[in-house]
């Protein structure tokens, strides 16, 4: 749809403070950004909603820490938290930029991954796909995700795996819960195929049983959020290649063959989408099909009514010359002659048009 689609609508950004001028965040900004805080290992866990972040410090010890910072439209958040965790600019400012097309990016000096992905949803009046950004981050012993809107918390699932004490997010590192949070958002987008297919469908049924022009207008809508889906999907093959075969210390090699697995759901979107784009070729096809048959049904009706008025035409017109002298009209039964021929004229032709199966 042109330059989209951010269609959520992002407040202007304010420029990045200067550094240790941030002393308090004050509740009505909190309000509008949510900050989850997950702290565990295999043996603990705590969940904690924070409503302030000045005490925010990472954990010195073994434990994991998954900081869910839902909204990123308040800077002085963000810069609060890059400041905590010792988080580059150039990445706060990804961040923060919410147009940002689906990459990863490694900061070896800060020892961080940086990876953006899309959470797409389709609107069911509009046929329309509506983009979220979702930033992930990299550390050691820590995860922090960024979400656009703080509408809803995409990641609750996630949250409630890692509450129960045998999940397996639990007995793996950070690269393990970023694994995670990627394969949430990967398997989304079947859910989102799912939604176009009984769209296709219905459509496929209307355009076959009675076509019309906003069929075509739905065909067209689909087939380029299609595309849109597939340009937000297909960075997903190079940015999961590239943590499979990234040397860092911060993907383990035990994550791969989880890694892999997403790889492959990415692969079977982009082929399900293509298959999807050629279906919506065919009903196109089948719509103009459709109307060409109906109109060739239309012209078929009148070819046979035109058929049947010309001999009537060409015996009104005969008898409706102003000659004196003709045959038949000095007969005074010559009116309900003529009509009794006109009208066996039609039967005659209606019932040979049956026979030739015309009607």
């Amino acid at each position: 749809m042109g330059k989209k689609k951010n269609r959520f609508k992002a407040p202007k950004q304010k420029a990045f403070a200067a550094p240790g001028s941030l002393t308090y965040i004050g509740k009505e900004v909190m309000e509008r950004t949510q900050v989850h805080l997950t702290v565990y290992d295999q043996e603990n866990y705590t969940f904690e909603e924070l409503s302030q972040l000045q005490n925010l410090e990472p954990c010195s010890d073994s434990r994991l820490t998954w900081l869910d910072v839902d909204g990123v439209h308040e800077t002085a958040v963000v810069e609060l938290i890059g400041k905590k965790y010792q988080i580059h600019p150039l990445l706060l400012e990804d961040v923060l930029n919410t147009t940002q097309k689906p990459k990863i990016e490694l900061f070896e000096d800060e020892n961080q991954l940086f990876v953006v992905l899309k959470m797409m949803n389709l609107d069911e009046n509009s046929l329309e796909i509506e983009a979220e950004q979702i930033s992930l981050i990299l550390g050691t012993n820590f995860v922090i995700s960024f979400q656009e809107q703080d509408q809803t918390d995409i990641f609750t699932a996630i949250h409630e795996r890692i509450a129960q004490k045998t999940s397996r997010i639990r007995k793996f590192q950070s690269d393990y819960l970023l694994y995670a949070l990627m394969d949430l958002i990967v398997d989304h987008y079947y859910i989102l195929i799912e939604k176009i297919t009984e769209k296709l469908e219905v459509l496929e049924a209307n355009v076959l049983n009675d076509p019309k022009p906003e069929h075509q207008n739905q065909i067209y809508l689909l087939k380029k959020e299609m595309g849109y889906m597939k340009r937000n999907i297909l960075p997903l093959r190079d940015i999961i290649g590239t943590l499979i075969r990234e040397d860092s210390e911060l993907v383990g090699t035990t994550v791969n063959v989880y890694l892999r697995d997403i790889h492959d759901h990415v692969i079977q979107t982009l082929e399900t989408l293509d298959s999807y784009r050629e279906v919506a070729d065919n009903i196109m096809n089948n719509y103009h099909a459709s109307l060409s048959n109906k109109m060739n049904s239309v012209m078929k009706t009148l070819t046979v009514f035109t058929v049947l008025f010309m001999p009537l035409s060409f015996i009104a017109g005969l008898y409706g010359m102003n000659f004196t002298y003709m045959p038949e009209l000095a007969n005074p039964n010559g009116y309900f002659y003529t009509l009794g021929a006109m009208g066996l004229i039609c039967i005659g032709l209606w019932f040979y048009f049956r026979y030739r199966k015309f009607l």
